[in-house]
């Protein structure tokens, strides 16, 4: 048996040193020579646009799954055509006095805050910084995009959430727990209602920034059922209804999204109730050696729902207009990739691929774009890594997987097994539980000026500076 494994070890060997020789260094995946490129990636100089991709949850695991998955083990993605790649470690802190302990595995609230501002602070948090305990309200902290407004540029948030969820809300809203997301849902919050002389639910600070595009779901924070505003000029009413007192345009479906145009601005599109719906879908996980071998479903997003491509080539182009009067400082944009996170909570392979196909395929249209547009900063990574692991399908006896597993066909016609195991406890349920994020530090790549900036292993608050499109530029 140990002499077959060093036959099978050599072999492989032989391949991998075949390929090496085959392939030119710095070929960046598509068998020609990169140097060049690269080399004219490295010249320095402001960003004037800058365009930010967050894969929730979007581990190595998780992007290396759909790319094998949809691609193949040879394939190649979008985001592989970006030429600097790096790692970023993402943990937050843990309530209690400076210096404040760390706490290893983060959530989303608190590592969005970390790009968003620059600043470390606890787990729930809406950039604001840590504090002794979750209910104590932290210092309000300057975001990228109040930076960005502040040196005249126009501003952009996507998100397949609702845009009141964690990632989009840390860029224009300052509140204690990240579930204060509507009017309604501000128990949590009572001393940062309007009424108690705060800045109100993230529904409400989202329109109050002027964000030129707010694109995404979460309907029901801004309408009746969301609740009635407590206090400020818009006292009783919805937020939608301050939206449409701010100038706001409301558009409900793809067809009204195509449609707009920058005499709308500026436009709060809110296509689902909640989250919107995922492109793909497929069974959840099951324990053990899991669901029999399958392929997803790919036709899940109703026709009404724009995809994540849809929304961000709409947003590109609303923020990038020519009519735009006065000079043009260009534009800072955001696009979440929301629900590789809720699908990998939710122990469904399907979905998650499905969301992380689609988020790249949302970069290829900001890469479309950056080819014309050169002065373009893009950066892509995740907020924190997950649970989803690639393991052999194969194994027998004690080697069988513990947690709840799925086994898909890829591109290859090949099994991929996806295993999830953590959180199911010593007696794991037949229905997997929400699954645990996990501390690993995430992937992050970037092209454009300031890219080589996320050379090397950084940390989320480095991005900051990054992401104002000069690494020079303060506060």
């Amino acid at each position: 048996m140990l002499q077959r494994k060093r036959l099978a070890l050599g072999a492989v060997g032989s391949c991998v040193v075949a390929v090496l020789v085959a392939v030119p260094l710095a070929t960046g995946g598509q068998g020609r020579d990169a140097t060049d490129q690269i080399r004219s990636e490295l010249k320095g100089g402001p960003a004037k646009n800058v365009i930010f991709f967050l894969g929730d949850g979007m581990g190595t695991q998780e992007i290396t799954a759909a790319r094998y998955y949809q691609y193949g083990a040879a394939g190649r993605m979008n985001v592989d055509r970006l030429p600097f790649t790096g790692f970023q470690t993402t943990w937050s802190l843990k309530p209690g006095t400076a210096p404040y302990l760390p706490d290893y595995d983060p959530d989303s609230a608190s590592t969005g805050t970390m790009w968003a501002t620059g600043q470390k602070t606890i787990d729930e948090r809406i950039s604001q910084g840590a504090s002794a305990a979750l209910e104590t309200p932290g210092a309000n902290l300057k975001t990228v995009l109040e930076a960005a407004q502040k040196r005249g540029k126009r501003t952009g948030n996507v998100s397949t959430a609702e845009i009141t969820d964690a990632t989009p809300a840390v860029l224009d809203s300052h509140v204690s727990q990240r579930g204060c997301q509507g009017p309604k849902d501000m128990t949590l919050c009572p001393t940062e209602t309007k009424a108690a002389g705060g800045l109100g639910s993230i529904a409400e600070q989202t329109v109050d920034h002027k964000v030129d595009v707010v694109l995404g779901g979460g309907q029901g924070r801004f309408n009746a059922a969301g609740g009635p505003i407590a206090g400020g000029p818009d006292n009783g009413k919805t937020v939608e209804q301050s939206a449409a007192r701010q100038g706001y345009t409301e558009v409900n479906t793809a067809a009204d999204l195509d449609a707009i145009t920058p005499k709308g601005l500026p436009v709060l599109g809110l296509f689902t109730a909640g989250n919107m719906t995922t492109e793909w879908t497929g069974p959840v996980a099951t324990r053990g050696d899991g669901v029999a071998p399958h392929k997803c479903t790919t036709t899940n997003r109703p026709a009404n729902e724009p995809s994540l491509s849809a929304m961000t080539k709409k947003a590109i182009q609303l923020l990038d207009a020519k009519s735009w009067k006065g000079k043009d400082n260009g534009f800072f944009l955001q696009v979440e990739g929301a629900s590789i996170d809720k699908q990998d909570h939710a122990a469904n392979a399907c979905g998650q691929l499905g969301e992380t196909v689609a988020f790249d395929d949302a970069i290829g249209v900001a890469l479309d774009y950056q080819r014309s547009h050169p002065d373009t900063l893009i950066v892509v990574t995740a907020d924190h890594s997950h649970t989803s692991q690639i393991v052999a399908e194969d194994s027998t006896g004690t080697g069988n997987p513990t947690g709840y597993s799925d086994n898909l066909i890829t591109k290859d016609n090949q099994v991929q097994r996806i295993t999830y195991g953590t959180a199911g406890g010593a007696t794991p349920p037949d229905a997997p539980p929400s699954q645990q994020h996990t501390g690993a530090v995430v992937p992050i790549w970037g092209k454009g000026p300031g890219a080589a900036a996320i050379l090397g292993t950084t940390d989320h608050t480095d991005l900051f500076k990054v992401l104002q499109g000069n690494a020079g530029y303060h506060w």
